[in-house]
């Protein structure tokens, strides 16, 4: 009978220090896309802001996932990397995990709830990930992960839960930091927290005093409603239209965020996609729902004479329904 695989290394949970962000920035460096900051007059006039959009939906996998994953992959020992990797994810960290260990030659194992968006789903596949189907509840995806890596030896990378995941997020905003000078503040999707999360961080450490806020959909306000109670809540079912923003805040990451007591603003479905459409329109770019909450924010809150940096988050979405065609 063959040997069980070792058990796979225990993933960190600590808050990254400076040296960790060090460390992923030139990790990633020659590996993800340095995305292009764009701005847009319409939006400026809009929102009586000056808008400067970090656009991640032009990263590798099409959003800022794969700056994590790809820090993460990239930052195991060859003995752990030749296992392979495993994770949960509705779509976008699924398969940016699955590029970051195709690009490293490894296996990428990746648990996916049954409703996920066709395209994230083909995409995974695209980039060579093992597709393992379960209920869309968060129960279903750690138990049928749980099986997954006892069976394969293969490293747990948590979407959010993981020091290298948001160390790896952080480099988003360090490159709007040096990009951008004078930002008064930056605004974020609140999903599990990984983006936000890195945002707090790589302002403290270098961004002169900039402000970090949180965007979040209505229907989906776990963040916002725990940090103000000073408690992480656990999710319920949400049915926002915002499908990258349907998990809630992890141990890690609540921390983070409450330790730097982190503002979330939250937006209607109808502000999500009507902040979709214009910026399809006017700016010309695909973006998700997800991204669309950030820049909603920035539409209907009072950040006029601001300079605001938005952190758009991703582009990934099914271009067979899109988001103003979906029945009401």
């Amino acid at each position: 009978m063959a040997d069980s695989p070792d058990p796979p290394p225990s993933r960190p949970t600590h808050r990254p220090s400076l040296r960790e962000l060090e460390a992923a920035r030139a990790r990633i460096d020659g590996r993800a896309h340095r995305t292009p900051v764009l701005t847009s007059s319409t939006l400026d006039r809009l929102s009586m802001a000056t808008l400067f959009f970090k656009c991640e939906n032009f990263q590798r996998g099409g959003a800022f996932k794969f700056r994590g994953a790809c820090n993460a992959v990239f930052g195991l020992s060859d003995e752990d990397a030749a296992r392979g990797v495993a994770t949960h994810s509705s779509g976008n960290h699924g398969q940016a995990l699955a590029l970051a260990a195709r690009m490293r030659g490894v296996n990428a194992h990746i648990v996916m709830p049954e409703n996920a968006p066709a395209a994230k789903r083909a995409a995974v596949l695209e980039y060579g990930g093992q597709i393992t189907e379960c209920a869309p509840t968060l129960e279903a995806r750690e138990t049928t992960l749980a099986t997954v890596v006892a069976q394969t030896g293969a490293t747990f990378v948590h979407p959010y839960d993981d020091t290298r995941i948001v160390a790896g997020q952080s480099t988003a905003t360090r490159e709007l930091l040096e990009d951008v000078a004078d930002l008064d503040r930056i605004v974020a999707p609140v999903g599990g927290g990984g983006l936000l999360s890195g945002a707090v961080l790589s302002a403290h450490h270098f961004g002169r005093g900039v402000l970090v806020s949180g965007a979040e959909p209505k229907l989906a306000d776990d963040a916002r409603r725990g940090l103000k109670r000073g408690e992480r809540l656990t999710p319920k079912p949400p049915k926002t239209i915002a499908d990258g923003l349907r998990t809630a805040l992890s141990p890690l990451t609540f921390g983070i965020l409450r330790a730097a007591d982190t503002a979330i603003d939250v937006v209607s479905e109808a502000q999500i996609v009507d902040a979709t459409r214009l910026v399809w329109e006017r700016m010309k770019i695909v973006i998700e729902p997800s991204a669309a909450v950030a820049i909603a924010v920035a539409l209907t809150t009072a950040f006029a004479g601001e300079r605001v940096g938005i952190l758009v988050s991703g582009g990934n979405l099914d271009l067979d329904i899109l988001p103003w065609q979906r029945p009401a």
